[in-house]
């Protein structure tokens, strides 16, 4: 059997998950990465998309909208603005959060709305991930 490694994932609002997994798939703002027992000290930031934790448990899928991730080695944190496990989602939730994403980037300064265009561009990738 593989090696494991504690994920919690937690929002603002509740605890979602707190248990051993063999690896975890993390959307990573600076691209996917895949997280494993023993991985080197790392902190970084989500993007919106398609989180996936596999363990003696099974899968566990999650829509996250961004939030932090710090892998220890022998744990992984990740701390996420918003997350949804897929199954819970649907095409009206993605519609909502892509509207409220549009809203915002219509409303940011000039400096601030490529970063505000690619989390709707994100948030529209998500929304497809998750099959809707």
């Amino acid at each position: 059997m593989a090696e494991t490694l504690q994920f919690d994932l937690v929002t603002p609002e509740r605890k979602l998950s707190s248990v051993p997994v063999t690896e975890v798939q993390i959307p990573g703002a600076e691209g996917d990465m895949t997280v494993m027992a023993g991985h080197a000290p790392t902190i970084t930031t989500l993007r919106p998309g398609i989180l996936k934790a596999i363990g003696p448990q099974g899968h566990l899928t999650f829509a996250v909208t961004g939030g932090f991730v710090e892998a220890t080695g022998p744990s992984l944190s990740v701390l996420a603005e918003q997350a949804i496990p897929v199954e819970d989602t649907n095409a009206t939730i993605f519609d909502e959060l892509v509207a409220e994403a549009r809203s915002l980037a219509d409303a940011a300064l000039p400096e601030d709305r490529a970063v505000a265009d690619k989390k709707v561009a994100d948030l529209i990738a998500l929304r497809a991930a998750a099959g809707y």
